[in-house]
């Protein structure tokens, strides 16, 4: 049921049609792209209506509608010449293949680091609580003593 681009607002919408534009622009700028009416289920939300209008009006095509509550829309016919190949660079850039490889690399180099710097962090708690557990166990110890040094003190102070 027609092209789904996922994830949503990433730009890759316009990209793909600014590509198709600026390939059309190279081949056939004299040509016109007839005119059609828009899908109605989009012109149900206002804001799909309204993201569904900027983009087509973005790259050239004009927008307009026949009723009031804007429901029956239609583009008009356009030159291809006329039409807008652009996107948000911002967004999505071209990454040539060499670029991509290395940016992967740099990804999977700083995921290694990450994974020692986490094994040694791993390990700096699991002492601590090996420590921690020593601890308490002399504490308890030495509570106990305590205990019974005092007891023995009572019984030897009341039986003199």
């Amino acid at each position: 049921s027609g092209l789904q681009i996922e994830p949503m607002n990433r730009g890759i919408g316009r990209f793909m049609a600014a590509q198709g534009i600026s390939w059309a622009k190279n081949r056939w700028p004299g040509y016109t792209v007839d005119g059609t009416d828009l899908n109605n289920k989009d012109a149900l939300n206002e804001d799909t209506r309204l993201r569904r209008d900027h983009f087509l009006r973005w790259h050239g095509f004009d927008v307009v509608y026949a009723d009031a509550q804007h429901l029956k829309g239609s583009v008009k016919e356009v030159r291809v010449g006329d039409l807008v190949g652009g996107w948000n660079v911002e967004k999505l850039q071209v990454v040539e293949i060499v670029e991509a490889a290395q940016m992967l690399q740099q990804a999977e180099q700083n995921l290694a680091e990450q994974e020692v710097k986490l094994k040694k962090h791993e390990e700096k708690v699991s002492q601590y609580q090996r420590e921690d557990a020593g601890l308490r166990f002399t504490i308890t110890c030495l509570v106990a003593f305590a205990v019974f040094q005092a007891g023995l003190l009572i019984w030897i102070a009341t039986h003199r």
